[in-house]
């Protein structure tokens, strides 16, 4: 009873129930997208924003934001795919895209951090810069003529219909959401998101906390993008473009607070397929895929807007209790003091 209740008050359940209802709704209208291809097409689909919002989650956990993950993907996705194409091997070139991955991720841990940029400010110039540089490194020009074998890797089936793609960052999630909710040093980056100056008190490196963040988003959206490279074959100068607005609203909607310190990596994951499956569930029922960043950007307002009302009932309804049991107290201490 106790595991339930708990379950129930996660953050993320929220967005696993909205996840439900929206599958019991597209199914009514549409019962074909209850086959078990369809449902499992939409987690196969995901492996990409799910990548992605669990890197951008651990920076949002830390307090902070990353708009360079989509230009991130796009630059260790060009980078691998050239090193492919020129007939270098799989690992060089997953080790060399991760590596670019890395160094962003530090670049902005290093001007947000230490330098104290504003991080919307820094990463959005990181991205403009990291976007140029694609444009360079290409020539504008798209990368193409992959090996086959990389390209039909994320077809390859586990059980069914589920990739091994999915499988593989699934048991990724729940090893990464047990470190980040579990161990001691998992739980610095909600606490520093949750309250710096306490952090700082208690002994956390809070400086490398949110580098270390930082640099794990790179990784993972370098990751994100040979995922990428596999699934659709080629890249262009232009791959990840605004991908950054899907993974936050992904980890909004799966409950990771933008003020940071609240949240889970599994939530973020439940959002990204949420967010994934939009192209899908609009083929469902008879609407174009050319909606697909206008839905994505209505439910990023409006979870903002629900929130953000939630949060600030919260905290007035917390202080008119504060107020009252001063009051109250205060009554009873000059009672007692006329007696």
């Amino acid at each position: 009873m106790n595991s339930v209740k708990k379950l129930l008050k996660a953050r993320e359940s929220g967005s696993l129930l909205f996840l439900v209802l929206l599958i019991l709704l597209v199914g009514f209208i549409n019962p074909s997208f209850w086959q078990p291809a369809s449902l499992l097409g939409c987690l196969n689909d995901s492996v990409v924003f799910t990548l992605l919002a669990v890197g951008i989650a651990f920076v949002i956990l830390t307090g902070e934001i990353d708009v360079s993950i989509g230009a991130t993907l796009g630059m260790s996705a060009a980078v691998g795919a050239t090193i492919l194409r020129d007939g270098g091997s799989v690992v060089v070139a997953v080790l060399v895209a991760l590596l670019i991955g890395a160094v962003i991720g530090f670049i902005n841990g290093f001007g947000v951090s230490v330098l104290q940029v504003p991080s919307l400010i820094f990463t959005l110039g990181v991205n403009g810069v990291v976007r140029g540089l694609i444009y360079v490194y290409t020539g504008g020009a798209w990368v193409e003529n992959l090996p086959a074998t990389y390209t039909r890797a994320s077809n390859v089936k586990l059980i069914g219909e589920l990739t091994v793609f999915y499988a593989a960052t699934f048991v990724f999630v729940l090893i990464a959401n047990y470190i980040v909710t579990k161990t001691r040093r998992g739980k610095y980056f909600t606490a520093v998101g949750d309250n710096i100056s306490g952090a700082t008190l208690v002994g956390i490196p809070t400086t490398a906390t949110k580098v270390s963040a930082y640099v794990i988003c790179g990784i993972l959206a370098a990751a994100a993008g040979m995922v990428y490279t596999s699934r659709i074959g080629f890249i262009t100068p232009t791959a990840g473009n605004n991908y950054e607005m899907k993974a936050i609203a992904a980890c909004v909607l799966g409950g990771v607070a933008l003020t940071g310190g609240q949240g889970s990596l599994f939530g973020a994951a439940i959002g990204a397929i949420i967010m994934s499956s939009i192209s899908r569930i609009l083929v469902f029922l008879g609407f174009s895929s050319d909606y697909d960043n206008t839905i994505t950007g209505i439910m990023l307002i409006v979870i903002v807007v629900v929130t953000t009302v939630a949060q600030n009932r919260s905290i007035i309804k917390n202080r008119h209790e504060i107020l009252m049991a001063r009051t109250n107290k205060s009554g009873e201490n000059k009672k007692g003091e006329t007696v």
